[in-house]
């Protein structure tokens, strides 16, 4: 299979691209590079050759001969949205849409978008995929916005999946330190303290980087009725955590690491999720959980003696880097790279 991944230099794309290589399926990787100078450490058996191109500027030639499509490039995280504003809804919104419509046009049977939990926000008791979402943040209204067209699309030639991943963790070679289980193993190691600034309270459900691509391959793989028009949680029960737990796993697994928690968050998103759907219809099960995850992200700053300067870098934190993008005139207001005269 022919296979277009957007976000293939993300800390997702660039653990599936490779993946979906040795399986033997032909990569044509896609990226605008906003986040190059994020690399943390050589863990990658390849990559592939990678069009250096924003999605919203795709034409139906880029996706030449494809069989289908896996969306995962859009403005990652709920502080960068607070950032830059309208334009999330222009990127993570109008522009995964373009890219399906592209897709569409130029003849493209699957197409996996990359949505998220987010998409529940606050719920009482358990969630599943027929339960009201109710997004908190526009990052969580993108992700529905976009589902909802993608549905608008699917017909016989055209099978549009949707994954709802919880909270992702794990290491990447294109590590991010601004999602809960990294950044705090990150405190522990660099700190030797985790200090809380609320109770801890709120659910959250989270699943491996790794795990996360195990369900894109089971989707790619699975026959086409199976999967086209519907959306998918991606995570295993067992793996809806607190976050005081999720702190706490870790502070286990970084000894000498000093834990405390605070008052009350204003965050009030808290919902736990039902993953029978995926289980049912795919078989997929989780591989990881947190406490495997956190000796994983141990491993990788033992042997690399992660330092201070690293882990608050830019290179590792969405909102800093595209902050610096933004004030070195790099990139127009709209996120488009502007030309830098040598």
């Amino acid at each position: 299979m022919k296979i277009l991944v957007t976000g293939t230099e993300g800390y997702l794309g660039c653990l599936l691209a490779p993946l979906l290589i040795a399986d033997g399926h032909e990569v044509v990787a896609v990226d605008t590079g906003f986040y190059k100078n994020g690399w943390l450490y050589n863990g990658l058996e390849s990559t592939p050759f990678t069009l250096d191109k924003d999605m919203r500027d795709l034409t139906v030639e880029d996706f030449e001969g494809v069989d289908a499509v896996v969306a995962m490039a859009e403005l990652s995280n709920d502080p960068v949205g607070d950032l830059v504003g309208p334009i999330t809804f222009d990127i993570n919104h109008k522009g995964s849409v373009h890219v399906a419509e592209t897709a569409k046009k130029a003849g493209v049977k699957r197409f996996v978008y990359m949505s998220s939990c987010s998409v529940y926000g606050v719920a009482e008791g358990d969630v599943d995929e027929t339960s009201p979402v109710n997004p908190q943040t526009a990052y969580g209204e993108c992700k529905y916005l976009t589902e909802q067209d993608l549905w608008k699309m699917a017909d016989e030639n055209f099978h549009p999946t949707a994954m709802r991943n919880a909270t992702a963790f794990g290491a990447s070679p294109r590590q991010r330190f601004d999602i809960v289980l990294n950044n705090l193993s990150g405190l522990a190691w660099v700190e030797k303290k985790i200090a809380m600034t609320s109770d801890g309270t709120p659910w959250r459900p989270m699943v491996h980087a790794l795990d996360i691509c195990k369900s894109i391959r089971m989707v790619l793989e699975a026959p086409v009725e199976k999967v086209s028009g519907e959306a998918f949680n991606v995570g295993s029960y067992d793996n809806n955590y607190t976050v005081r737990q999720i702190a706490e796993t870790v502070a286990q697994e970084f000894p000498g690491c000093e834990l405390s928690f605070g008052a009350p968050g204003q965050d009030n998103r808290s919902y736990k999720v039902k993953f029978d759907k995926i289980e049912q219809t795919l078989g997929f099960s989780c591989d990881w959980d947190l406490a495997k995850g956190a000796k994983q992200l141990h491993e990788v700053f033992e042997a690399i003696q992660l330092d201070a300067e690293t882990f608050y870098g830019r290179g590792h934190t969405r909102l800093k880097q595209i902050e610096w993008l933004v004030n070195t005139g790099q990139v127009d207001k709209q996120l488009f790279w502007k030309k830098v005269s040598a």
